[in-house]
């Protein structure tokens, strides 16, 4: 039977920093590293709305992602 061992996450959150001149959206992205594994989708989301307080600029998603190596 294999399992996922959890090596790591990471919350992304993606800015809309404005439009290009044929009008599609201009996206950045910034990475926050050391997440808990037993991070709650709340408190994920107080954290996110809290780093979103330090940028001038509206999020258009914010995302964890977990990494783990697959062993049998």
């Amino acid at each position: 039977m294999a399992i996922v061992d959890f090596t790591g996450a990471v919350v992304r959150l993606t800015y809309d920093v404005g439009m290009t001149q044929d009008g599609k959206v201009i996206k950045k992205a910034s990475s926050y590293r050391n997440i808990d594994e037993s991070a709650t989708a709340e408190q994920l989301m107080e954290v996110t709305s809290t780093l979103s307080g330090f940028s001038s600029y509206p999020i258009l998603a914010a995302e964890k992602i977990a990494t783990g190596n697959i062993q049998n």
